[in-house]
């Protein structure tokens, strides 16, 4: 065996080897806990010289890559310390939040097309989402006369903030590890 030292993609057996290692966490609980094993592995790996050259010039390939591969380790969220999550949350829960709020009020407000989007009440819904919505209707048109962007982007939110802030969230996992 020999070990490459570099936190690199790995060749598609060794990772299988590690994706069942992973196994070992029966529930969510404990899982928390093997993500710094997870992690470290990434850091160095075994490879077995036995291999085909084939893949042995891949795996040498691939780890030649560093800049790809060091950019992948550093957005891991196995990296990211329960302060920093505690306080992502704090900020991203809110934010997701109010924008889902808004795009709510802008998908009723599409229904009174005359409506004086420029008065009071209606400016605080109207002016921070138009400026997205009107991106997004360069890629989606209206379907027959129907303005569908807000319900598209009122899914991307709520699919954000239950994948991110949820309460099996990605960064509430994180935020709930313990630290050893």
């Amino acid at each position: 065996m020999t070990t490459v030292a570099s936190s690199g993609f790995v060749p598609f057996l060794p990772a299988l080897n590690l994706a069942k290692s992973r196994r070992s966490c029966p529930n969510i609980r404990t899982r928390s806990a093997c993500l710094p094993v997870v992690s470290a592995s990434l850091t160095q790996i075994e490879v077995d010289t036995t291999t085909t050259t084939t893949t042995t010039s891949l795996c040498s390939s691939v780890v030649s890559s560093k800049q790809i591969s060091e950019a992948l380790h550093n957005i891991s969220l196995a990296d990211l310390d329960p302060g920093t999550a505690k306080l992502a949350i704090g900020i991203l829960g809110p934010t997701l939040s109010a924008f889902g709020f808004l795009f709510i009020l802008r998908i009723v407000m599409s229904w009174y097309p005359k409506l004086p989007v420029d008065k009071f009440p209606y400016v605080l819904a109207y002016a921070p989402t138009e400026p997205i919505l009107v991106q997004t209707r360069k890629v989606i048109p209206p379907l027959a006369g129907v303005d569908v962007t807000p319900v598209v982007w009122f899914g991307l939110v709520s699919f954000l903030s239950e994948i991110l802030v949820g309460p099996q969230g990605l960064l509430v996992l994180v935020s709930q590890q313990q630290i050893s």
